[in-house]
């Protein structure tokens, strides 16, 4: 039998029914979701399918314990209880961090020295020695306190999984890849998707619509910190990045335009699609939004500017409204906008048929869905 794993994905408020999806697609086992993260299990081979392929997930890290911690002797017993000489080699660089909300042990630093400090004193003993020079592969650890209850978990992504790899620079205020992800999802981009942004600013909600639609692993332009891993062997990276390479559909028919009032966007979206592998199947023009023009079989995916965003609300209202009135005279397939500005509705001059609450970072936001119920 492989070793099993249990695993945690964290993503943002909102898209975890869509990393749900996408985590079981991968064969993954004991699938629970919960606010912000999704849990599961599976051997080596998903640590590395997940890697590749989640496309909303924020990283992908092992739960290797939890357990109740009202004082600083708990929290050093739980931690030292860890076989860390299985995990680490002697020479592992291991930073810590961590988190606490609701819980006795609030200060996060101190938090941080007492288990970096217990994971030192059982890596001394299991490896027998008495340095630990901290100069070879990096294992992040990452504890979470929440109501006197500590997860010790270690990262195997390394870079947050937002960080494809194709987005060298990125426009003012861009919106996160695995955001861009979801949206796709909710927008029901398909292999044969014919997809326009007015607003595409750095081109990042056209490449992850084209990359979802030929099937294109999100990960497979990046490394992960689990590579160096000794548990997940160098053979299971290697076949699972050639299965995604085989499960690539350059064949799809998707088409991708993205619009933008600045050239300079214009060209910096399609530097960052090339990267990505889709800029074949991705265009785009210099456009004031007033002259976009909708196509009748379209989805339209957008992150309009808003004033939280980018500082002008009275402009962001009145490019709410253009694209409301141009909407109207000739509605697409379907239109899905994120925003955080709340009153996106009454500027768009329409209600949405449905809504999704998310969270971007901090920021609440909302995903304004326009289409035919009936189609």
């Amino acid at each position: 039998m492989p070793t099993m794993y249990d695993l945690v994905a964290p993503c943002f408020f909102g898209t975890e029914s869509t990393l749900a999806f996408e985590v079981r697609r991968l064969g993954a086992e004991n699938v629970r979701v919960t606010d912000g993260r999704v849990a599961f299990s599976g051997p080596a081979e998903l640590i590395a399918a997940s890697n590749l392929w989640l496309r909303t997930a924020e990283r992908v890290m092992i739960l290797l314990k939890t357990w109740p911690a009202a004082t600083f002797d708990e929290l050093f017993d739980g931690v030292y209880s860890i076989p860390w000489e299985e995990i680490l080699p002697p020479d592992a660089a291991f930073p810590v961090k961590g988190s606490s909300l609701s819980s006795q042990l609030s200060s996060v630093p101190a938090c941080q020295s007492i288990v970096k400090k217990a994971v030192v004193k059982r890596l001394m003993a299991g490896h027998k020695t008495s340095v630990l020079p901290e100069t070879g592969p990096v294992y992040k650890l990452r504890f979470s306190l929440r109501k006197n209850v500590v997860e010790m978990m270690l990262d195997t992504s390394g870079d947050g999984l937002h960080k494809r790899g194709y987005r060298k620079n990125a426009t003012l205020a861009p919106i996160k890849e695995t955001l861009a992800a979801a949206i796709a999802d909710l927008g029901h981009v398909r292999r044969d998707t014919l997809m326009q942004d007015p607003f595409c600013g750095s081109g990042t909600l056209v490449i992850e619509a084209a990359q979802k639609a030929l099937n294109i692993a999100p990960g497979l332009r990046r490394r992960f910190a689990a590579e160096r891993y000794d548990f997940v062997p160098p053979a299971v990276w290697r076949a699972q990045r050639q299965a995604a390479l085989e499960q690539a559909r350059p064949d799809a028919g998707f088409e991708g335009f993205g619009y933008d009032i600045d050239p300079a966007a214009v060209a910096l979206a399609a530097a960052n699609a090339k990267l990505a592998g889709v800029g074949e199947r991705c265009r785009f023009e210099a456009a004031d939004v007033k002259d976009f023009a909708p196509r009748s079989d379209a989805v339209v995916l957008t992150n309009p500017p808003y004033g939280e965003r980018l500082g002008d609300a009275a402009e962001a209202a009145s490019l709410a409204a253009t694209l409301g009135r141009i909407w109207r005279a000739a509605p697409a397939a379907g239109l899905y906008a994120i925003t955080a500005d709340a009153e996106f509705e009454t500027h768009f001059g329409a209600k949405a048929v449905k809504r999704r609450k998310i969270y971007n970072g901090m920021i609440p936001c909302q995903v304004y869905m326009y289409f035919d119920r009936k189609k």
